[in-house]
């Protein structure tokens, strides 16, 4: 049984390959061709063990993503498994995997929710995350300008993101300005609305995908009931998990406009279906990405290897 290293993933996954393989494994899903687990939660003495899993036979692989949670710090590691003859295949440190599936399928979802000619992007929270989508975004459209709102942000960090986008890389006023964004991605701990969903211009994406917990939420409910479209990962799983939706007043009818992204993938569902829409995609993470990324990183890892 192999272990993969977070360093030996970054060398063996880029984006394009991350998205490709996520597009791989929701369709799969839509298809009812895969199946996941919810993630579980067990906390004690202020130490959270997390799980999660999913088996996607048609890549060939089955297996589960557990981690720790210690003062709001994250440690992964994945067991992937054959689908073929059940045999463990490998163990992988999961955090790189983490970070770039997480944007990998927020490109996925804009490819149906976005604007193609979207040039604008605003950015709230500059850490791990916010950085991945900031880099992937701009390899995914031609954008012209990357506003980042987070105070904790350093001139050096907002710097070597300008280099590595290509692209303009400012700090936003106050308030940020949202009313000039084609995409907005929030990427934060923030336990409250970040703004007034106002102030969103029509045709608008936002890509939601800081936090996985039922009591704490980035959207307010007026971006919601704006909202022509929701996506998700897995219905279940957000609106067990999403705090956006979960706290939602009940009158907005979110469930009647909300889709997976497994029914974008495989036509099910249209996605955007005029330029002046604004579109949501709401994602906590789920099992189906962690798997088929894992996958991914031992089949090159193999073939590298000429096994």
């Amino acid at each position: 049984m192999l272990h993969i290293t977070d360093a030996m993933v970054d060398e063996l996954i880029d984006a394009a390959a991350a998205q490709q393989v996520l597009r791989e494994a929701f369709a799969c899903f839509g298809q009812g061709e895969a199946a996941m687990q919810t993630r579980e939660r067990t906390e004690a003495g202020g130490v959270k063990l997390s799980t999660m899993g999913a088996v996607i036979p048609g890549l060939r692989v089955a297996g589960a993503k557990v981690y720790t949670t210690i003062k709001g710090k994250f440690d992964f590691v994945i067991l992937l498994f054959s689908t073929e003859d059940g045999r463990p295949l490998a163990t992988l440190e999961a955090n790189a995997i983490t970070r770039l599936r997480t944007a990998a399928s927020t490109v996925v979802a804009a490819s149906y929710l976005a604007r193609p000619d979207s040039r604008r992007l605003m950015l709230y929270g500059a850490g791990v995350q916010g950085q991945a989508h900031a880099r992937q975004l701009a390899r995914a459209y031609s954008l012209e300008r990357i506003t980042v709102s987070d105070p904790w942000a350093s001139d050096a960090l907002l710097q070597e993101l300008e280099r590595d986008c290509g692209v303009e890389v400012r700090r936003s006023a106050d308030p940020a300005p949202i009313e000039h964004s084609d995409i907005v991605v929030t990427a934060t701990r923030s336990r409250e609305a970040l703004f007034d969903g106002s102030r969103l211009a029509p045709g608008t994406f936002v890509a939601a995908i800081g936090s996985s917990l039922p009591d704490t939420r980035e959207l307010d409910d007026t971006a919601l009931a704006r909202a022509a479209l929701i996506a998700v990962e897995w219905l279940p799983q957000s609106f067990r998990e999403a705090g956006d939706l979960v706290l939602a007043d009940t009158t907005l009818g979110i469930d009647g406009r909300t889709v997976e992204l497994g029914a974008l993938i495989t036509g099910a569902h249209p996605g955007r279906q005029d330029a002046s829409d604004i579109t949501l995609y709401k994602a906590v993470g789920v099992g189906l990405e962690d798997v088929a990324l894992a996958g991914l990183a031992y089949q090159r890892l193999q073939g590298a290897k000429g096994i």
